[in-house]
């Protein structure tokens, strides 16, 4: 079936009018007699004992595991159909974020309040980063390609799988990890702004232990003008997204002690970007810049496992490519990363608790045609301890990393927990933390003020929570104080080679924040709430210390940037076997945008109302929509970028059985 081109506005009206409609018939259905003869166990229900992996780098009921963890699912990554994980994990507790226009741009998140430099992702366990810049393109992460998404809190990653975790990690497990049967589907979509996805999956299982996944989807739209009012007449066209994605995985069980697989996820995409005349050269902005961009990652393992041990042995390998265009002189900007991962996790089960033990070795290489580059290689053992007895769980980790460019790191962790009854736990835990410096801090061009002499950033972390379960609620409180030292910045001091100043480990910050999460299932209502109270500050001496311009500074007690200091939302949902609607309220408050925190600088606070839900029509065909910011509220994330008013995507998945 072909769409013709309506209007987004008109096609907006007719969308949400459908929607309602459908939405309406089918809960004037679900008072009726009939329902009332659907199985319990397809009723919702506060989930207490997910299994979580990151949080202890083995397969852990979530209600034993110490650190905050948050698991977002198969069924809640339906609602962000046409979306990215970016999408998905800025609405979650403890995240802020920014953007510089729509999908593809250029953006940065935060978690509890650390810089995305300083937060490891992985994919199914292979690191996923930029070398040059630091930190991961979560924006350019299909959610339609994601099997589920597990957040781990705090720095006790740092312990577990080394630098770059100290404020936390995010795990991204590859489409098709949980498949009990074969089938197949198809996806069409299309929202505001002339956004279009198709894509297609098949699923296969047989009784001799093969599970195989197979997925692709295209998703393109023509974005909107990602920049507020200016002069420039070349930067008040629409900014374009489109990219092509693709996701394996395989998983075959050889005997009844040993299975290999093999899974990846893969995606490349062209950005259309904003540009200016290159103040140093002279050379004229390309009238439609763009960005050519080249990310995910693969990897193979083979299993043993008996009772009482598991042991795996994994090889990996990540990507993330990207070429910019933005002037008519150049051929472009180009930072190619690659990594090579190889580990070997060793799990034995005691008389008492767990022990694993592991090593890793992990090569890094930055090719660009911008500086010259450079290769690391990290080796590493760790040994950790799991504890769950009579009511009490504990989690000690140690970890070893050997550099090749600069000196060996020791991280470790300890955490405890406890019930005081049934239904109500409190813990506390300590970790230290690390992050090693970009590759742009060490050997990028000195009039970037690169310097080869760094040495990590290092972190103290504190946390402490309680929490109080039961069959109808699961509620939350965590709190945390950081403290950052040896802060990667610039020494201010203008000089002929160090334009804008040298990086040095000066700075230091300290973090504080209380976290709060409830969430609620009676009868087939779901609702519940986040709330993030947090102060993020410098806590730098800058006696003596000065701007590029010789100015005197003195950023001490401000607060960092992009880190609101009140973020909230609230949901309320309601749930069949054949429906699932949510609507939800975000509220993020006034922040600054740089750490001099100017009344300039402030962004404004706004709150922003959404709704997804996803319909049954037929035992094959399935709806899903969204609709984001109903009210049309104008706000920003970063100055001078635009973010978009109402918009919507709506799709329909055909599954053959």
């Amino acid at each position: 079936m072909f769409l013709s081109r309506l209007s987004s506005r008109t096609y907006l009206r007719l969308s949400i009018l459908s929607a309602l409609g459908l939405l309406a018939a089918n809960t004037a259905m679900a008072v009726t007699p009939e329902t009332t003869s659907v199985d319990n166990g397809e009723m919702p229900q506060v989930e207490l004992d997910k299994i979580v992996v990151t949080a202890t780098r083995t397969p852990t009921k979530a209600s034993n595991v110490v650190a905050q963890t948050r698991v977002i699912d198969k069924e809640e990554l339906q609602r962000y159909q046409g979306q990215t994980a970016l999408d998905v994990l800025k609405r979650q507790p403890g995240f802020s974020h920014y953007t510089n226009g729509g999908s593809g741009t250029i953006s940065n998140f935060y978690m509890r309040g650390y810089d995305n430099k300083q937060i490891l992702v992985l994919i199914d366990g292979i690191r996923y980063s930029s070398l040059s810049a630091g930190g991961a393109a979560l924006s350019l992460l299909p959610a339609d390609q994601i099997d589920r998404i597990e957040v781990l809190y705090g720095a006790s990653g740092s312990s577990i799988y080394g630098a770059d975790a100290m404020g936390g990690v995010i795990q991204v497990f590859t489409k098709g990890g949980n498949i009990d049967r074969s089938s197949m589907s198809v996806t069409a979509g299309v929202g505001s702004n002339d956004q279009y996805l198709y894509g297609a999956s098949a699923q296969f299982a047989n009784d001799k232990g093969t599970t195989l996944s197979l997925a692709a989807s295209h998703n393109e739209t023509d974005g909107f003008n990602a920049t507020l009012p200016r002069d420039l007449p070349s930067q008040t066209d629409d900014d374009g997204f489109e990219s092509d994605n693709y996701s394996l995985f395989l998983n075959q069980k050889i005997n009844d002690s040993l299975r290999f697989g093999i899974s990846g996820l893969y995606s490349k995409s062209t950005t259309d970007i904003d540009s200016y005349d290159d103040y140093m050269t002279g050379a004229p902005a390309l009238k439609h810049a763009f960005s050519d961009q080249e990310s995910g990652a693969a990897s193979a393992y083979l299993e043993h496992f008996t009772d009482s041990s598991n042991t795996k042995l994994q090889y990996g390998y990540s990507i993330d490519e990207s070429t910019t265009y933005e002037t008519d002189v150049n051929n472009g900007s180009q930072y190619d990363t690659k990594q090579q991962q190889i580990s070997l996790i060793s799990v034995q089960n005691l008389p008492v608790g767990k022990v694993t033990l592991g090593a890793e070795h992990l090569k890094q290489k930055l090719e660009s045609n911008v500086y010259d580059a450079d290769v690391r290689k990290i080796t590493s053992g760790f040994l950790g301890y799991l504890l769950s007895y009579n009511g009490f769980d504990a989690q000690a980790n140690i970890r070893y990393d050997d550099y090749s460019d600069f000196d060996s790191e020791t991280t470790y962790n300890l955490g405890g927990a406890y019930n005081i009854s049934p239904d109500f736990r409190i813990g506390a835990s300590y970790a230290k933390g690390y992050r090693i410096p970009t590759f742009n801090d060490l050997y990028g061009p000195k009039s970037w003020g690169s310097n080869a002499n760094l040495k990590p950033e290092t972190s103290d972390n504190y946390e402490a929570f309680i929490e109080y379960n039961t069959s109808l609620q699961s509620t939350r409180i965590t709190g945390y104080n950081n403290k950052v030292d040896d802060l990667i910045a610039s020494d201010g001091k203008s000089t002929p080679e160090y334009i804008y100043g040298q990086r040095i480990n000066t700075d230091k910050a300290k973090i504080k924040g209380v976290t709060l999460t409830s969430d609620w299932v009676i009868d087939n209502y779901l609702f519940g709430a986040s709330y993030d109270y947090q102060k993020a500050k410098d806590d730098s001496d800058y006696t003596g210390k000065v701007d590029y311009l010789g100015n005197p500074i003195d950023y001490n007690g401000n607060y960092l940037p992009i880190r609101p200091e009140n973020k909230g939302l609230i949901y309320l949902g309601y749930h069949l076997p054949s429906l699932d609607i949510r609507a939800e309220y975000e509220y993020i408050g006034h922040y600054y945008y740089s750490v001099n925190n100017a009344d300039s600088q402030i962004i404004d606070s706004f709150g922003l109302f959404n709704i997804s839900g996803n319909y049954q029509l037929t035992d094959n065909l399935t709806m899903s929509a969204r609709l984001n910011n109903i009210t049309n509220k104008e706000y920003v994330t970063a100055l001078g970028y635009n973010t978009d008013g109402t918009n919507f995507f709506t799709s329909l998945t055909y599954n053959w059985f």
